[in-house]
Formats: C-alpha cells, sequence, structure tokens
C-alpha cells in the first residue's frame, strides 16, 4: 500500500511540476528576403539587358535576334537548305569560344577543345544549352547571354565571375540523331 501511495504521489507531482517553458523563435519568417532578392534580380536583369541592346547599338549590327529565351544572336555563317536540328538525346559536336562584352577572349576555341554533348542530359549552361537547339550543321552563331542565361551568381569559379554576361562565338559541326 505505501508504494502504490509512493508511486501515485510522485505520479501527480510530475503532473504538477512545470518544466522549462518553450522557446519562442528569435527570427519569424516574412519572405521579406525573398521579395528584396526577386527585386534585385529583376534591377540586375534590366540593366544587363540595357547594356547588351547599347552593345548591339553600338555596333551598328541590326543582325542581332532577340530569342525568346531571353539571349540575343546572331549569324556568322547561315546554312539555308532545309537540315536538322537537336533535340532531346542527340549528340551534338561543336567549337566555340567565351568573351566578355567589351571583345576580351575569356576562353579561347583551343582551351575549350571541340566538345560533344548530349542535349539536355549533360550539363551546360543555359544559354548555349538552348542556343544549340537553334543551330544548323555547319552553322556559326553569335550569342549574347545575359548572365542568367550563362553562370549566372556563381559564375564558373575559375576566369568567370559572378553575373557576368558571355559573348559565345558557336560552331556546330555535327548532330548525331538518338535512335
Amino acid at each position: 500500500m505505501r508504494k502504490t501511495l509512493f508511486i501515485l504521489l510522485t505520479f501527480v507531482s510530475v503532473l504538477n511540476c512545470k518544466g522549462p517553458e518553450a522557446r519562442v523563435p528569435v527570427t519569424k519568417k516574412s519572405g521579406s528576403f525573398i521579395k528584396e532578392s526577386i527585386e534585385r534580380n529583376k534591377e540586375l536583369n534590366a540593366r544587363e539587358h540595357n547594356k547588351i541592346k547599347a552593345l548591339i547599338a553600338n555596333l551598328n549590327d541590326t543582325t542581332y535576334i532577340a530569342s525568346n529565351s531571353g539571349f540575343w544572336y546572331k549569324y556568322n555563317h547561315k546554312v539555308e537548305e532545309e537540315s536538322i536540328l537537336a533535340e532531346f538525346g542527340d549528340i551534338v559536336n561543336f567549337k566555340y569560344c567565351i568573351k566578355d562584352l567589351n571583345g576580351n577572349i575569356i576562353y579561347s576555341e583551343d582551351e575549350l577543345q571541340t566538345q560533344n554533348y548530349t542535349m539536355d542530359q549533360q550539363e551546360i549552361f543555359t544559354g548555349l544549352r538552348e542556343g544549340l537547339k537553334l543551330m544548323k550543321v555547319g552553322e556559326t552563331l553569335t550569342f549574347i547571354f545575359p548572365s542568367q542565361k550563362a553562370y549566372g551568381y556563381y559564375g564558373d569559379e575559375n576566369k568567370i565571375g559572378t553575373n557576368v554576361p558571355l559573348i559565345c562565338q558557336v560552331t556546330l559541326n555535327s548532330i548525331t540523331k538518338n535512335e
């Protein structure tokens, strides 16, 4: 009986005992950081687009085409005949060089060497992937990519810094269809 009473009193004292109160979070999520980040990115995008449009105007080159994907391109050598375009899984062989908006070479064709790329199945920056889909075998195009279509905020962790728009001259050598 004594043991039962002891257990009962212990149980009652545990129920009445207040432990430490739960801590209230120091910061609250408000979404303002995300909103500010969106605004910064919109401003950066607008500045880069204006800079690119000014560059094209200064070149007096009316042959640049604004893509639906948010970059510009022109044909250095255009193939007029009907030809296949690269699609998902096709292997494209191409060479290219990368320059900054002032025309300074960042990576030469020799540094980058001829590339084989499996469409949409390997890592390559967004603008180049989208640009290759516009090209026919034998064509050479010059692309101007805003930073968000190139290496964006992180750069390439080597020669391309944060938020750097790029000019790429690309020659498509071949397309091997995925069967």
